[in-house]
């Protein structure tokens, strides 16, 4: 029987999420305390809920201090209600984004350019400067 060939193992599968965890820009929210995310369990409120897939765990590793919040309802059919998200601040105030027929980048950039800081307002430069 022959021998198998020796291969050099490809990336593990946490070396892969960590890559996906840690790719620019950074989301470092300042001045955040908490984030509370209200949106419908299914059938609905597919940009929240691909956010909460793609965006929310980066913005968790960014962040382990902020304590964040998901709420998935059940809706009927017959119901209309709008998705929404809580920024609560250090300074005491609360923000709200309407999430409502908003694709998961929009939520992105727009949480982002409430809470990003300076970090996002340079990232942003750096972005239109290289043409992106």
């Amino acid at each position: 029987m022959p021998r198998k060939p020796r291969t050099i193992p490809g990336p593990s599968r946490l070396s892969k999420i960590l890559a996906q965890l840690r790719r620019p820009p950074r989301l470092v929210l300042e001045d955040v305390r908490s984030l509370t995310m209200t949106y419908a369990q299914r059938n609905d409120h597919f940009g929240a809920r691909h956010f909460v897939k793609e965006d929310l765990p980066r913005i968790r590793y960014a962040n382990p201090t902020i304590d964040i919040k998901v709420n998935k309802l059940p809706k009927i059919p017959g119901e209309s209600w709008e998705p929404k998200m809580e920024l609560k601040l250090r300074g005491g105030q609360t923000k709200t984004i309407n999430l409502d027929g908003k694709w998961s980048t929009s939520i992105f950039e727009e949480l982002m350019s409430i809470a990003g800081g300076e970090h996002w307002q340079e990232w942003k430069k750096e972005r239109l400067a290289q043409g992106l």
